[in-house]
C-alpha cells in the first residue's frame, strides 16, 4: 500500500463564488510521504503536489489532532501532553503550486529538554486553494501525520480490556476494549478473533494505532451466533512487543 494512502483528508468545502465564471477544472492535493516518524529532534522532508489542472494557493501550519475510540481523527487547537505541535515549523508555510507542480515542504522538530520520553504526535495541516476565479470555489485540506519520538526509556504496556456484543443499525458486532498505558504508539493489525459455539467463526478488525495513555474499540462483525460462546482474541506481535492473547465467555 502505498504511503501516500495514510494521508488523512480533514475537509473538502464547496463555497459558492461569482456567478458568471468559467467552468473550473479539476484541482487536486497530494503528499508524500503522509506518515513521518522522527526519532529527537530532526528534520523531514513532505513532497506536496499539485496533479490537478489549476495553479494554487497553498498554507501549512503544525496542529494538534485527537483520536476517538474508533480511531477517527478530529483537529483540536488545545495541544495536549502527548502533542508535538509545538515543537514543529513548517517551511514555507505560503507557496503557489503551478498545475503538476511540486514543493518540497521542510519539517522540522525540536524536542524540549525535559520532554516526556516516548512517543508525541501533530499533524501538519496543508490547505489548497485555487488562483483562478471559478463558478464553484474549492478548497482542500489534508493532513500530514508527524510522529516524534522523545529519548528516554520505552514503556510497552498494552493489554485487553472489556469484550461484549453490540448491536448498531441492525448490524451485530464485538467491541474489543483495548488499552495502551505504554508512552509509544502501538500498531494494531490483522487482530482477529475465534467465536466458538453452534458456528464457528473466525473474524478480522481493520487496522489502527492506538496513542499512548490512551484506549480503544476494535469491531468484529458478527455472523449468525446464538447462546453461549467462547471467544478468542489474539493480536500479533510488533517490533519490540510480543503476541496478546485473551479469552472470554459471552452469551449473545
Amino acid at each position: 500500500m502505498r504511503r501516500t494512502l495514510f494521508c488523512l483528508l480533514l475537509a473538502l468545502a464547496l463555497v459558492p463564488a461569482a456567478a458568471g465564471s468559467g467552468p473550473r477544472k479539476a484541482v487536486g492535493l497530494t503528499a508524500t510521504p503522509a506518515r513521518v516518524a522522527l526519532r529527537g529532534s530532526g528534520t523531514a522532508v513532505v513532497r506536496i503536489r499539485n496533479p490537478g489542472e489549476q495553479a494554487v494557493a497553498v498554507d501549512a501550519a503544525s496542529a494538534g489532532f485527537a483520536l476517538d475510540l474508533r480511531g477517527r481523527p478530529r483537529i483540536v487547537r488545545r495541544h495536549g501532553p502527548r502533542s508535538a505541535a509545538g515543537w514543529l515549523t513548517v517551511r514555507p508555510r505560503h507557496f503557489r503550486l503551478a498545475p503538476h507542480g511540486a514543493v518540497a515542504l521542510i519539517v522540522t522538530a525540536r524536542v524540549p529538554p525535559r520532554a516526556e520520553p516516548g512517543d508525541h504526535d501533530a499533524l501538519v495541516l496543508v490547505g489548497a486553494r485555487p488562483l483562478a476565479r471559478a463558478r464553484v470555489s474549492i478548497r482542500l485540506r489534508l493532513g500530514v501525520v508527524v510522529l516524534v519520538r522523545a529519548p528516554g526509556a520505552v514503556v510497552r504496556r498494552l493489554r485487553l480490556g472489556r469484550l461484549r456484543a453490540a448491536r448498531r443499525g441492525g448490524v451485530r458486532a464485538l467491541e474489543l476494549v483495548v488499552i495502551n498505558s505504554g508512552n509509544v504508539t502501538e500498531r494494531l493489525r490483522r487482530v482477529r478473533v475465534t467465536v466458538s459455539g453452534p458456528r464457528p467463526a473466525s473474524i478480522g478488525a481493520g487496522a489502527r494505532e492506538l496513542r499512548p495513555h490512551s484506549r480503544g474499540v476494535l469491531d468484529f462483525r458478527l455472523r449468525a451466533a446464538h447462546g453461549a460462546v467462547t471467544v478468542r482474541v489474539r493480536v500479533p506481535a510488533e517490533p519490540g512487543r510480543g503476541v496478546l492473547r485473551r479469552t472470554y465467555r459471552l452469551r449473545l
